[in-house]
């Protein structure tokens, strides 16, 4: 696994893989491409999801995770790479629902810095959530591994789950988050107890936005299907504090002064006339049957009595 999280640099980045790179600076985004050409591609990630532009498909189906409930191993590998903190997990978690079967690889995070709300990768709206998780997943059907799949296009599926801020801490998240602590410095280590990494997911399954991306790090493969909900997880404010306060971005070793790991999101990437799918109806979000179709009858019926008023009315003026 640790070869996976080696190779696999624009999900999971290794301290450093290829050429050096950081968020911000003079090895920041801005200068990704330089090193990593696909980072200069038009098919990049993240974006800014327009929703209302979004187009509806409904022969999308519900995304099926598959032994996600119960992991077969007692622990599981939680990573400070220097750029995020990552969960590594076993290939026997599948994901279903795609156009083939995708085997799990891991999970990590992003998010801003402390006092500071914004964090996510992906927008909704110009809306900034206050963190993102992905769960990362390559086709199993098509290659041995994440580092073969990367490089092909289709050859990773990606859930981006928007973190917001809620009122009570959320328990499944605890059991990550509380382990931060263990591996505050870059490239530590610790095996953590298994859970249920559904738990992690939000309700509705059924309910995303789906579209042709890449990596949001380097090397920036342009090889991701992403799959974002719009059903944000809700943690508590101290929950997201341990996110954005725990891990430094640099070794225990290092002589300087340790960096907070902070901000390490990508700014949205231009959509370039890709088409961006949700699986849902554009009228239907947000309301039930019974109010989608009030809301077209009255819209109907506001047009047809605006005709009749302009038409009678012109008539009477004659």
């Amino acid at each position: 696994m640790l070869r996976v999280l080696l190779l696999l640099g624009g999900l999971a980045p290794a301290l450093p893989a290829g050429p050096h790179w950081t968020y911000e600076g003079p090895h920041g985004q801005q200068h990704w491409h330089e090193g990593h050409p696909d980072c200069g591609g038009r098919a990049q990630s993240p974006i800014d999801i327009r929703t209302a532009r979004a187009q509806p498909d409904l022969s999308l189906p519900p995304l099926r995770p598959q032994g996600y409930e119960s992991p077969p191993s007692p622990e599981l590998s939680l990573a400070n790479n220097g750029h995020t903190a990552v969960l590594a997990l076993p290939p026997s978690l599948r994901l279903l629902g795609l156009p083939r079967t995708f085997a799990a690889v891991q999970l990590h995070f992003h998010w801003g810095r402390p006092g500071q709300a914004a964090g996510a990768e992906h927008l909704l709206d110009g809306h900034r959530a206050p963190a993102e998780m992905h769960v990362v997943h390559f086709d199993a059907e098509r290659f041995p591994d994440a580092a073969a799949a990367q490089q092909h296009p289709g050859g990773l599926a990606v859930l981006g789950v928007l973190l917001e801020v809620g009122d009570d801490p959320h328990p499944a998240y605890d059991n990550i988050l509380r382990h931060l602590g263990s591996i505050r410095y870059a490239g530590q280590t610790v095996a953590i107890p298994s859970f249920s990494i559904q738990d992690l997911l939000p309700a509705h399954l059924d309910r995303y936005y789906r579209y042709n991306g890449s990596l949001t790090t380097p090397p920036c493969f342009q090889s991701v299907i992403w799959t974002l909900f719009p059903q944000p997880v809700l943690i508590s404010q101290a929950q997201l504090e341990q996110l954005q306060g725990s891990l430094y971005s640099t070794e225990e070793a290092e002589q300087e002064e340790p960096q907070l790991l902070v901000d390490n999101f990508r700014a949205p990437q231009e959509l370039n006339q890709r088409l961006v799918l949700s699986s849902f109806p554009r009228e239907a979000e947000g309301y039930s049957t019974g109010e989608v179709i009030a809301i077209i009858f009255g819209a109907v019926a506001g047009c047809v009595g605006l005709f009749l008023a302009v038409h009678f009315g012109a008539r009477r003026m004659r």
